[in-house]
């Protein structure tokens, strides 16, 4: 039996959430998991997909404490959240790397839908002459970013914002816009594409299960033709397997 499952959190102190196959029994699943993994003190279950606003996974407790809330370390950063309230994927965390290595000296940077803060505080650390504006519409995360921030000394760098990333252009003109909510940021891109400079840099994420993500980019062109933005579509990837046979993916827009 395949069981996917991600592990948040430190050495110390862990959550593992599963995805549980049909047939499985949920006590000895979750007991197999705290046994193989001491620092898990938690076994959460997913209950659904992403959903609502805030887009964030319905998740049950299976065993162990209730108090879900953990430091997450990867490359060197911390990030404090509860998954029960915010959504975070370690599975993302070489994509964050990546993303950040592009960003280059004095760079203005968005990012919208910022949960936590991981995108946004990764590209600090590896650019320190950037500057990062991002922006949540859920409290809870905006209040964890405030506090990644400062537990990775990056106050001077990176400014949270509670908000809807539709009014993301009221924060100003950026070289470079990330757009990490790959089930629903193209419906997004006319604030992203009113608040880019031309030349500048679009990362959007979505889902596809199609080779060249045809739909996706039909999406984004059509978006640019009603909002008379020239663009070109500089590179077209797979970033992480999100469902069988579909995927989460990333265009990289340029403005023209």
């Amino acid at each position: 039996m395949h069981l996917a499952f991600d592990i948040i959190g430190s050495r110390e102190k862990a959550v593992a959430i599963i995805e549980l196959p049909e047939g499985a029994r949920p006590e000895e699943v979750a007991k197999s998991i705290m046994e193989r993994h001491p620092n898990v003190k938690s076994v959460l279950a997913k209950a659904g997909p992403r959903e609502g606003v805030l887009r964030i996974y319905k998740l049950r407790l299976l065993t162990g404490s209730k108090n879900t809330e953990v430091v997450h370390q990867e490359h060197g950063m911390k990030f404090e959240l509860n998954p029960q309230t915010v959504y975070f994927s370690p599975r993302e965390a070489e994509e964050r790397q990546k993303m950040a290595k592009l960003v280059r000296p004095k760079e203005r940077v968005l990012v919208m839908f910022a949960g936590c803060g991981p995108f946004a505080i990764a590209i600090a650390k590896a650019q320190p002459a950037a500057k990062i504006e991002a922006i949540e519409i859920s409290p809870a995360a905006v209040s964890y970013m405030k506090e990644n921030i400062r537990l990775n000394g990056v106050g001077l760098r990176v400014f949270a914002h509670l908000g809807d990333a539709h009014d993301a252009h009221k924060l100003g003109k950026f070289d470079r816009i990330l757009m990490p909510l790959p089930e629903l940021a193209w419906k997004f891109l006319p604030s992203a594409f009113d608040s880019c400079v031309k030349g500048g840099t679009i990362h959007l994420y979505g889902i596809s299960g199609q080779e060249k993500f045809i739909d996706l980019v039909h999406n984004v062109h059509e978006v640019a033709r009603h909002e008379e933005v020239r663009i070109m579509i500089t590179n077209a990837e797979k970033v992480l397997p999100y469902a069988p046979r579909t995927w989460k993916v990333r265009l990289d827009i340029r403005i023209l």
